[in-house]
């Protein structure tokens, strides 16, 4: 670990860094800061200049967030500074090299002709961040961002469910599955890593939003380490280009949503992706909120269509490739768009078995392929008036 004991008492600090490094590791560690925090002290960023380093780290009780950047050390020494404050004042800064300095009560941050001076937080008031828990298994980070955007598609807003607002992630060996619903759809990815046990079977409950936030902020050209105690299952640790994140777990049980997948669907049809989003965007400029877009699947074709004979009407038909009976299904637009546009092939098979069922979206490289099950896309059709 990089990160030597926090020391609980206030020193004279005095360090010669790099802008860029600077600006960037503010801007990393300060993004975890609420807008509002609970506590006026989690407003800050703490600063440790120790052996040719300088350690950044913030917390806000759910979400932690550790850095290092190389530095001149002359003195050594701890502080607490307001962060978001810190990171507005470095990325303005236009000098190759920031010199910072400090009092008993200030920080003074010196670029070239530019001079700031902040004043110091009670470092001692600052609360301890959770203890990092040991290495699960890596990955490739353009793999996970993947897996983590299709994943969070169906990640409910429903505050009042939090079970509903995470991210299952299964840990099995060498798979990872990430799940996630809101009760209408289904968002399920698959990936291959390196676990550090071959046999690990263990399953985690993260909040969509804050994995959404550490996949944003990945140097995607390094692995990203995940880490996690199964003896201490509450957080869940991102270790990545030297950067450290730890999240709080959620403490419920994910729905039962395994048995929503169908056997068998008799009804297939497989379509160009982008064909179809645009189609589908086209259509539904007539749809009122919330009014779903229907798809009527006959012969070798599928005819979309939005709107009611007394308002304005959209329709458009698109060739397919169709195995099994016609049907017709109705689904809401905007949720549809969102499950077709984390598809990373080109092309998606439509799975269905009745109109009232969910349908599975699936995508793959070939109009004549073999469907991708990496990434599962379930969505509930609407109700609609024939």
């Amino acid at each position: 670990m990089f990160f030597s004991e926090i020391r609980r008492r206030e020193t004279h600090m005095k360090v010669e860094i790099d802008t860029a490094a600077l600006a960037d590791a503010a801007a990393w560690t300060s993004r975890v800061i609420d807008a509002r925090p609970s506590n006026p002290i989690l407003a800050g960023v703490r600063l440790e200049a120790v052996d040719g380093t300088l350690q950044f780290s913030a917390f806000n009780y759910e979400i932690s967030a550790r850095h290092h950047i190389e530095a001149g050390v002359d003195e050594p020494g701890s502080v607490l500074v307001l962060g978001k404050l810190l990171a507005d004042i470095t990325k303005s800064l236009r000098s190759e090299k920031t010199y910072m300095s400090t009092t008993d009560s200030t920080l003074t941050i010196s670029a070239g002709k530019s001079t700031f001076t902040l004043q110091l937080m009670p470092d001692t008031e600052y609360p301890d961040l959770p203890v990092v828990p040991a290495a699960l298994g890596q990955v490739d980070a353009p793999t996970f961002v993947q897996a983590v955007n299709q994943a969070s598609v169906a990640v409910s807003r429903e505050e009042n469910r939090p079970v509903l607002t995470g991210v299952r992630m299964q840990f099995r060996g060498d798979k990872v599955v990430l799940t996630s619903t809101d009760r209408f759809r289904l968002a399920r990815a698959t990936f291959t890593w390196s676990p550090v046990n071959p046999d690990v079977d263990t399953t985690t409950l993260v909040r969509g939003s804050l994995l959404k936030d550490v996949a944003r902020s990945l140097d995607e050209h390094q692995n990203i380490r995940l880490d996690f105690d199964a003896d201490n299952p509450t957080l869940l640790g991102f270790e990545n280009a030297g950067r450290v994140s730890t999240s709080q777990l959620i403490d419920g049980e994910f729905p039962a949503v395994d048995r929503l997948f169908a056997d068998e669907y008799p009804i297939q049809a497989v379509v160009n992706k982008q064909d179809l989003l645009d189609a589908i965007t086209r259509v539904a400029l007539v749809a009122e909120r919330n009014a779903p877009i229907r798809m009527v699947f006959s012969g070798q074709e599928v005819a979309l269509s939005a709107g009611s004979a007394d308002e304005a009407q959209a329709n458009e038909t698109l060739d397919i490739d169709m195995d099994g009976d016609d049907i017709t299904v109705a689904f809401n637009p905007s949720y549809l768009k969102e499950g077709l546009s984390a598809i990373a092939e080109p092309f998606v098979r439509i799975k269905m078995t009745t109109p009232v069922k969910p349908v599975e979206f699936n995508g793959q490289q070939e109009a004549d392929s073999d469907e991708s099950m990496d990434y599962r896309y379930l969505l509930v059709p609407m109700r609609f008036n024939s």
